[in-house]
């Protein structure tokens, strides 16, 4: 018996070569065909695309943060993968930067164990370095074991070079992921919006784009002395697109990744003295703006993140002293839908690769496909759904999206993991 027939819906998958109306069996948690089928009539349940919902692999998000363990008032594995679920996203892999951070066996097992309540993959990363203090190699063997793919200090970088380039020489041999927040925090110095123009009217101290372009050079540089895979997050700068687009141009192995606040906004948000638009990176100028853009579209920039960061409304009172970061995954498909594909700058299967297909790769995880025999993992959404970006209204434990108040076109309806419907608008 056909457990789930999705109706007369619009698929589309680059790695299937899918784009076009079909119907979409599936039993088992797996896809028992794709086509205009005839034969279904006894299945469960029954979704009907009507012609206008979108079907595409389900989107994957490497670069959130959960805050669990540690800080679960902002938000917890659950809450964050109710949010995951509402955006469109099967999988999404969690920074390490807890209290404490993810750095053992243990630790690893506690977002696994937790995960599983979830009904999508929720992938911890490991850190580098021990507690995330830049002084000693975790171990990467160890962690492997425990199931990680990818590790991370985020938030901030690895201070000592050489240290990080032994962390670089050590993924050879252990095939593990390393991903970069590329901030040098001396230049930083204190700084807590794009250092320019807007910094000065408001009379704050500002963050130099060196501070992000040095430390991308230099991972750059310690990856290719070793011959290791190198991932930049969330790609903020005119300088460090070009850095990473030459950098590709010679063979060096690395990926990166940007965020949809990069390529919608500038730091002229900050005017308004409101911490929600705060972040790191930060809002930089318009001609960063354009180059982020850019470069999504070229493919310089793999994929897009969202670098989901929750804080508490009290935490974010105060827009000199609150905490960087933002939450995004449930406006992260629709912001995407809005400024680039109902522009004509994107296309529906470049979306895929950007938002599901590549990350994925970049993880080294398996692929999540539309077609026969495959995990069915689905994001189904209405390309043309208008809706308001309202707070108060999101699954996410904290509000501090810098989309509030956004008017956009295209939303998630239906999630489908593992053959499981996990999330439904209506």
């Amino acid at each position: 018996m056909t457990e789930l027939l999705i109706k007369n819906v619009r698929a589309v998958d680059p790695q299937s070569g899918l784009d076009g109306i079909v119907d979409i069996s599936v039993s088992g948690g797996l896809i028992t065909a794709v086509g205009r089928l005839e034969d279904c009539g006894d299945a469960q349940r029954v979704i009907d695309g009507q012609g206008r919902l979108v079907a595409v692999p389900g989107l994957f998000d490497m670069h959130v943060h959960f805050r669990d363990p540690g800080q679960e008032y902002k938000e917890d594995i659950i809450t964050g993968a109710n949010a995951a679920k509402a955006g469109g996203f099967t999988g999404v892999a969690c920074m390490p930067n807890t209290k404490p951070p993810i750095d053992s066996p243990e630790a690893v097992r506690y977002v696994f164990d937790k995960a599983e309540r979830t009904g999508i993959d929720v992938i911890p990363y490991a850190c580098v370095t021990k507690g995330m203090k830049g002084e000693e190699l975790c171990d990467q063997e160890e962690l492997k074991r425990a199931g990680i793919v990818a590790i991370s200090d985020d938030g901030r970088p690895v201070e000592n070079a050489e240290l990080m380039r032994q962390a670089l020489e050590k993924t050879n041999e252990t095939g593990l992921l390393i991903t970069s927040h590329c901030e040098d925090l001396k230049i930083i110095n204190g700084g807590i919006i794009n250092k320019g123009e807007v910094s000065e009217k408001l009379g704050v101290k500002g963050m130099d784009r060196a501070s992000e372009d040095s430390i991308t050079a230099r991972e750059i540089c310690l990856a290719m002395s070793c011959g290791a895979r190198i991932h930049i997050c969330h790609v903020s700068t005119y300088g460090s697109v070009n850095i990473i687009r030459a950098a590709k141009r010679d063979g060096v192995k690395v990926t990166c990744e940007t965020g949809p606040h990069y390529f919608t906004y500038t730091d002229e948000k900050l005017l308004s003295r409101d911490a929600d638009y705060r972040m790191s990176p930060p809002l930089r100028t318009e001609k960063d703006r354009q180059a982020v853009e850019e470069a999504l579209l070229d493919g310089t920039i793999d994929c897009i993140i969202t670098d989901n960061a929750p804080h508490s409304a009290e935490e974010k009172a105060d827009f000199e002293k609150a905490p960087n970061g933002v939450v995004g995954l449930e406006t992260s498909l629709a912001v995407t839908l809005t400024k680039l594909y109902h522009t004509g700058k994107m296309s529906l299967s470049k979306l895929v690769e950007v938002m599901s297909v590549n990350p994925r790769r970049i993880m080294g995880l398996p692929a999540v496909k539309i077609a026969h025999g495959e995990r069915c993992d689905l994001c189904i959404f209405d390309p043309d759904y208008e809706w308001e970006v309202i707070p108060e209204e999101l699954n996410s434990r904290s509000k501090n999206t810098v989309f509030k108040g956004e008017r956009l076109r295209g939303k998630n309806i239906y999630t489908v993991c593992r053959g499981k419907v996990v999330f439904s608008l209506y």
